[in-house]
């Protein structure tokens, strides 16, 4: 059964050789940005992690990451990472990155377990970027701060967009709204959270929910987050839980929200046992990662992710990420695309 949004009378505004120009432009244009705005340099990063380090990203600790043996190393287990969450972190410190400043990379990953639709791929590609911070920034105030910033950065971008392809006009409000995933749950009663999403992206045009992971006054998360990563726990300024969040933005072509970002400020050792002991993962102390974090050999840091190809789909008005990215679809999906203009590279 496809899973494929055809928007009414949807006509690309961008040819195929445009909408490659396109995707360079922004690409360039927003992680110079991204770098200057939070101080960022750019490192190398991994494809693949070893097995049973910890490192790897759980996401929302269901999805199985793809995985083969290295056959000169006695068949160790590699696995494709889903995210670099928490290798980022390790780099902080093995670099020696001082506090407000950090790193980004270019993440490249597979997630075999992805319900493929119009915003979900095999293939995942996103900037991944950690700033080392203090204790006193582990506030809500400091994270809504770089929020901003990012935000910036996106409607510079937008703007370069215009000047290139003059049809394509900015809509993104001047200012990003926020509201805590509890708010929004008093906001929108009786709703499913992803359409609570939609309604408040439809409101406000850009919107970041602070507190992702934790559970609302109605026994339920808004979303799934893992334990040991972004802190979605501490009880913050404003009353809530969580020091994290998703950006999310209204896509006037698939009319519907579409979260661009996903970030938060980590897990200090207070917060990875208190929500290791929720998801009845205490295990995982024993793993690399978690034993240095507990060790304090691990910066305080926030950081996150924010989709290259999702950005891209939005700036240039596509209704599928597949014609941002090559990557495979099924036959179905790929058919009725076609019939509908709608280009999957």
């Amino acid at each position: 059964m496809s899973n494929l949004i055809v928007p009414n009378g949807y006509k690309p505004l961008l040819n195929l050789s445009q909408t490659e120009l396109g995707i360079k432009k922004i690409k360039d244009f927003f992680q110079q940005n991204l770098s200057s705005e939070l101080r960022l340099r750019r490192v190398t990063a991994p494809l693949f992690v070893e097995k049973g380090t910890g490192i790897n990203d759980d996401l929302n600790g269901v999805e199985r990451p793809v995985s083969f043996p290295i056959k000169d190393m006695n068949n160790t287990v590699a696995e494709i990472v889903h995210s670099l969450a928490k290798w980022k972190r390790m780099t902080l410190a093995d670099y020696g990155i001082e506090r407000g400043f950090g790193i980004y990379t270019d993440m490249n990953a597979i997630r075999a377990d992805e319900e493929l639709d119009n915003l979900h791929s095999l293939y995942v590609d996103q900037w991944d970027w950690e700033m080392a911070i203090g204790e006193e920034d582990r506030t809500v105030c400091f994270l809504k701060e770089v929020v901003e910033r990012i935000y910036s950065a996106m409607l510079r971008t937008e703007y370069l967009v215009h000047e290139y392809f003059p049809e394509i006009k900015p809509q993104l409000p001047r200012n990003i709204t926020f509201i805590s995933a509890e708010e929004l749950l008093q906001k929108y009663p009786g709703m499913a959270s992803k359409d609570r999403e939609d309604a408040i992206a439809k409101d406000c045009g850009a919107v970041f929910i602070v507190g992702i992971g934790g559970k609302l006054s109605n026994g339920e998360s808004h979303d799934g987050r893992a334990a040991d990563y972004d802190d979605w726990t501490t009880l913050n300024e404003e009353g809530f839980e969580g020091l994290n969040g998703d950006l999310l933005v209204w896509n006037p072509v698939l009319e519907r929200a579409v979260e661009l970002s996903s970030m938060g400020i980590r897990v200090d050792k207070n917060a990875l046992l208190k929500q290791l002991k929720i998801k009845n993962q205490e295990d995982k102390l024993n793993l690399f990662f978690h034993k240095r974090l507990i060790n304090n050999e691990l910066p305080l840091s926030i950081g996150g992710g924010i989709g290259q190809s999702r950005l891209c789909m939005y700036y240039l008005r596509k209704a599928h990420i597949g014609e941002i990215q090559a990557s495979i679809w099924p036959k179905e999906i790929r058919k009725e695309a076609a019939e509908n203009d709608i280009f999957l590279i």
